[in-house]
């Protein structure tokens, strides 16, 4: 059976919620647009899901020339430009990295820390603003994601899962960039090379899962599920494996539909 692209999955700001289309831009940090932004906290350490479960209640969007961030609970929203201008620049830390990030305007500060009920900072990575990846895995950079430019994730392995699960999960539980149709669960696993279209990607790690996983991506609640029935037949040295990072071209464009060839 041959496989296909199935979604394409990008998230403006790290930790909320995303948006798919149809076709997208590679660049030298990952798909164009994808967690150039991120919100952090007043020292500028990086806020998710894990610690704040309620960033999964904030959902992005294009809107004209940039994005709108819609709070599901009430439907208050904020517009927000792709990129910013002429912004003051500060030190952000994303795990152990720290990165040179712009720093936003208050108001708009102001917004997610009353959505989140605590304070927090809005930053964007510009242009020249350069983040590497781990050297042990591959060379090249990545944009705010926690480590790699890209998550790749079968259809057929989440439906695995969800063939355990008494409720299925949809895909956005995991996250990913790129969703591949056809072939066999958890075929990911065994790759070391895809090819998507044109575009070329090499396939360096696995992804271990956390609690972002239990998390509800609409309403922010959190349960075992799916995470505990996933450890029951994917735990490795005490960790869970879903999915498997890449890197790939730092040009080029992907679409829904592509023949995906490992």
């Amino acid at each position: 059976m041959s496989l296909t692209l199935a979604s394409i999955h990008i998230h403006p700001i790290k930790s909320l919620g995303g948006f798919t289309v149809r076709e997208a831009r590679l660049t030298d940090r990952g798909l164009e647009h994808d967690r150039r932004w991120m919100l952090a906290d007043l020292a500028g350490r990086f806020l998710t899901q894990r610690e704040l479960p309620s960033m999964a209640c904030l959902h992005c969007a294009p809107q004209g020339d940039g994005f709108r961030v819609t709070d599901l609970r009430d439907g208050a929203h904020l517009d927000l430009p792709w990129a910013l201008e002429q912004a003051a620049t500060v030190r952000g830390e994303v795990w152990s990295d720290r990165v040179r990030l712009a720093s936003s305007p208050a108001a708009w500060d102001a917004w997610f820390s009353e959505r989140l009920g605590r304070s927090a900072r809005l930053l964007h990575m510009p242009a020249e603003s350069h983040r590497r990846i781990d050297g042990r895995y591959a060379e090249g950079l990545t944009s705010l994601s926690d480590g790699f430019p890209y998550l790749l994730l079968s259809q057929a392995s989440l439906d695995e899962l969800n063939a355990r699960l008494a409720t299925p999960v949809p895909m956005d539980r995991f996250r990913p960039n790129l969703v591949i149709a056809g072939g066999n669960p958890c075929q990911e696993d065994g790759w070391s090379e895809l090819r998507i279209g044109t575009a070329r990607f090499r396939v360096v790690k696995a992804c271990m899962r956390c609690a972002i996983t239990t998390t509800d991506q609409r309403t922010g609640t959190r349960s075992h599920e799916p995470l505990r029935t996933l450890a029951a037949y994917r735990a490795r040295a005490n960790k869970v494996p879903f999915g498997m990072y890449a890197v790939g071209d730092a040009e080029g464009v992907v679409r829904v539909g592509d023949l995906a060839v490992p």
